[in-house]
């Protein structure tokens, strides 16, 4: 009995072992860096050490609903961050039924050059995106020049310089990027669907768009909901790296997003504090919405992730 209780405690420190590097990279590339909310309390300038500024409290909080123009320009990137991170939203499902899609291929070769190429954007940077963004639809780009050539326009369009349309550019540009990488986990889903539900449901004489209907799209749900959870949790989270290789000076006021304004704030106007307080009601915030999408699920799914 004693040898066993040994064992049994031997076998719970290895595993705890094999967790804790991970439990090491977490804390220190995910909670240490929180020690840099204390910036949100001082008036920090560089490279006045932290020690020797002085303590404003909760002062770059208030600054931000202080007077009309920030109040004004808050709410316009706000807008932009819930535009960009709403249509991502609202088409989550795509790369689930690219990934039906996908699978439906009966040419093994083909599907997977389906697969890579969709997959490889993924693997590109924004800068590389942007250059051949610039390539295809500058004034002298490739796509203007072929309108030229056939007749169809006689001055350049300045579709990287238009405002009008930059949220669906932007979604349009994270769509090609992201679709085959994102895909996997549903085509990953699907593979590990039961054969026997296939079978009860071609015995059944159901279709090949009846077993996507009531087999494959049921059995992918699960996945689906707890990715769009995530996606929620994230709403504002819409990156920097994609807004800033593509703002300009005719775009900026349309393109800019929560992060993209903490940075240019820090590193344009020398905001740091401001930006830092930005930062911590973002990820207050996030977390809010993190958990009341979890309660929500518990409640009408009765299964959570938190």
């Amino acid at each position: 009995m004693q040898a066993r209780k040994i064992s049994v405690k031997t076998t719970e420190i290895t595993k705890f072992l094999y967790i804790l590097p991970f439990m090491i990279l977490l804390g220190v590339f995910a909670y240490y860096p929180l020690y840099g909310w204390v910036y949100a309390f001082f008036d920090y300038t560089p490279p006045i050490p932290l020690s020797q500024s002085p303590f404003v409290g909760l002062k770059w909080f208030h600054s931000l609903v202080e007077n009309k123009v920030k109040i004004d320009q808050t709410l316009q990137v706000l807008k932009n961050t819930f535009g960009m991170s709403g249509l991502s939203l609202l088409f989550s499902w795509l790369p689930m039924m690219f990934a039906i899609f996908l699978t439906e291929i009966k040419a093994v070769r083909f599907r997977k050059f389906i697969q890579t190429v969709t997959t490889l954007p993924n693997f590109i940077s924004w800068v590389l995106v942007y250059s051949l963004a610039f390539s295809m639809f500058s004034s002298e780009g490739i796509v203007n020049g072929l309108l030229k050539q056939i007749g169809l326009i006689h001055s350049p369009l300045l579709l990287l310089q238009n405002a009008d349309h930059v949220w669906i550019m932007m979604w349009m540009w994270l769509t090609w990027k992201t679709l085959g990488w994102s895909a996997i986990l549903y085509i990953a889903a699907i593979m590990s669907i039961d054969d026997s539900l296939y079978e009860a449901a071609y015995v059944d004489g159901a279709t090949r768009m009846q077993v996507i209907w009531y087999v494959v799209i049921p059995s992918m749900i699960p996945t689906y909901f707890v990715l769009t959870m995530l996606q929620v949790a994230s709403f504002l989270n819409n990156g920097l790296e994609q807004y800033f290789v593509f703002q300009n000076a005719f775009n900026k006021d349309s393109i800019q997003v929560l992060d993209l304004y903490v940075y240019n704030l820090a590193m344009g106007g020398g905001s740091y504090s401001v930006s830092v307080a930005i930062s911590m009601l973002k990820s207050l915030i996030s977390v809010v919405l993190l958990f009341s999408v979890n309660g929500m699920s518990k409640l009408l799914r009765g299964e959570s992730i938190v």
